[in-house]
C-alpha cells in the first residue's frame, strides 16, 4: 500500500459496510485513512460486528461495528467510504436507512468514494446521473441506466464523488478520495 497519503488530520470518515464486505475493500481504505491522520467509523445496520468476506465465497474476518447505521448521522463525518463486495452492495442499496446515509453526504456536499459493488446504491440514491463513474464491470449496465458515463479506468473523480474498479485499483482509489477529503 502507498504511504505518501494527503494528510487529512482531524478529519472524520464513515465507512459504510454489512456481511458480506470484501475483505481488502474495507481494510486498505481503513489504513489508509489512518494513515492520512485521519479517523475512520464503521458504519452498519449491524448491531455489534460484521463478516468480511474474500470475494464472495470464503468467509474472512469479523469487525467491529463502531456506529449503528439507525443513529449514524452524516453530519458526524467529513466525507464516506462505500466498500463493494456483491453481497454488501446488495444489501445496503434496499437498505431505506442507508440510502437517506448516503443521500445526506451528498446534501452536504462532502465528499464520497465507492470501489467495485460499493456504486450499486449510488444508482437508487439518483447520484450518478451526469458523472463519470466506473465499477466492478458487472454494475455497467446499471450505472449507465441511471445516466453515468461508465469508464474502465483505476480511479474516476468526479464532482465530488471517486469510484474504482476492484482490489487491484486500491492505490488509486485511496489516493483519489484522500486528495479529495484533504482538499475539502
Amino acid at each position: 500500500m502507498a504511504e505518501n497519503f494527503p494528510q487529512i488530520t482531524g478529519k472524520t470518515i464513515a465507512v459504510l459496510v454489512t456481511d458480506g464486505v470484501e475483505l481488502p475493500e474495507l481494510t486498505e481504505p481503513l489504513a489508509a485513512i489512518s494513515s492520512a491522520g485521519g479517523t475512520a467509523k464503521i458504519i452498519s445496520p449491524n448491531e455489534s460486528s460484521l463478516q468480511a468476506m474474500e470475494g464472495d465465497w470464503k468467509h474472512s474476518d469479523h469487525f467491529d461495528v463502531d456506529v449503528q447505521l439507525s443513529s449514524a448521522s452524516a453530519g458526524d463525518f467529513d466525507a464516506l467510504v462505500l466498500p463493494g463486495g456483491t453481497l454488501n452492495a446488495d444489501k445496503l442499496r434496499i437498505n431505506e436507512d442507508a440510502q437517506k446515509f448516503v443521500s445526506a453526504f451528498f446534501a452536504a456536499e462532502k465528499p464520497v468514494a465507492a470501489i467495485c459493488h460499493g456504486p450499486w446504491i449510488l444508482t437508487e440514491v439518483d447520484q450518478v446521473k451526469g458523472r463519470r463513474v466506473t465499477s466492478f464491470p458487472s454494475l455497467k449496465t446499471d450505472l449507465t441506466n441511471a445516466g453515468a458515463e461508465w469508464v474502465d479506468e483505476a480511479a474516476v473523480v468526479s464532482n465530488g464523488l471517486v469510484t474504482s474498479r476492484t482490489p487491484d485499483d486500491l492505490d488509486d482509489f485511496n489516493h483519489a478520495f484522500l486528495t479529495l477529503v484533504s482538499q475539502g
